[in-house]
């Protein structure tokens, strides 16, 4: 079973436009209201393709009680922890040519108690874990050691920690020896302070967070596809996007696939990037299904250091 806990999670609108025009009036096609936050969505992926996940979700206020409504009519099993302050709302624009423009709250304050409340509640979840998903950006004065402190917690238990985050968030949860990070190019570039423009630099960078502390770096790279670097080799591969929606979730659909698919070697590599280009063919923030992945379309072997990245 494959946890996921979510500190900021989230309520995405996200609304079609023909074009996005500053300052202009601008006539909305297609409009949706979807749950939302990384760690959310890992589990939502895993629900779709019927993989065993439980979600740690804390929530505040009117936006709140209709995320968890939202999860529960979806058939989400999920541990609700209630908390004061009002869950955030993000806004997403798409264009037809798969551009996607986001606006997304910062989010509500966590309190000492709170975070010690939702520890407890992934503890209390975590019996029958095999990974542990601590995922998705900070709310405003949680402090950045939080998924370095849940990483040393759930290791010492012998629960495989992966985590998603950026900035300080990452850095911290670097030295706890996490099994897994995924970060995408800005994040990667970000943590190591170098500018990524050939995949070797790509190769190098997730090296030197492997040497940071992680065991296993999962990079994802938007239209350039995913960089994997483990102990005993480095993948790269890329699956084809016929018709792009929405790139909105599809790295979490990216980790989801990855630990679905066992978490090692190229062959998860491949179901991941599958279910990755299927959740850019996909509105919104929709988590694809069977029905949507295309198996056998991924693309993966060895690295060409030389191979430029789009810009």
């Amino acid at each position: 079973m494959i946890l996921t806990l979510t500190l900021n999670p989230s309520l995405d609108r996200t609304i079609e436009v023909d074009s996005l025009e500053r300052g202009a009036v601008i006539r909305a096609g297609a409009a949706r209201l979807e749950p939302g936050g990384k760690g959310v969505n890992v589990s939502r992926a895993l629900l779709a393709n019927g993989v065993a996940s439980c979600a740690v979700v804390p929530y505040g206020g009117d936006q709140g009680h209709r995320l968890i409504s939202l999860l529960g009519a979806a058939g989400l099993d999920m541990v609700t922890v209630p908390v004061q302050g009002p869950t955030r709302s993000n806004i997403t624009l798409a264009e037809p040519d798969g551009t996607i423009t986001k606006i997304n709250e910062p989010g509500t304050a966590l309190s000492a108690e709170e975070l010690e409340r939702i520890a407890e509640a992934v503890l209390g979840a975590a019996h029958s874990a095999d990974w542990l998903v601590a995922s998705g950006s900070l709310p405003p004065g949680v402090p950045a050691d939080v998924y370095a402190m849940l990483t040393r917690r759930f290791s010492a238990a012998g629960i495989l920690v992966a985590v998603d985050t950026s900035g300080p968030a990452l850095e911290c949860a670097l030295a706890a020896g996490p099994a897994l990070i995924k970060p995408n190019r800005e994040e990667l570039a970000e943590a190591t302070g170098r500018q990524l423009y050939r995949l070797g630099d790509v190769v190098e960078a997730a090296e030197k967070l492997r040497a940071a502390g992680a065991r296993t770096v999962l990079a994802s790279l938007g239209r350039d596809g995913a960089l994997l670097v483990q102990e005993d080799g480095v993948w790269y591969g890329e699956a084809p996007v016929t018709e792009p929606r929405s790139a909105v979730g599809a790295g979490d659909a990216l980790l989801a696939g990855f630990l679905a698919a066992g978490a090692w070697g190229p062959a998860a590599l491949a179901e991941a990037l599958a279910w990755s280009a299927a959740a850019v063919e996909l509105p919104g923030s929709r988590m694809p299904g069977p029905g949507d992945i295309r198996r056998g379309h991924a693309r993966v072997g060895p690295p060409d250091p030389d191979l430029p990245l789009q810009p």
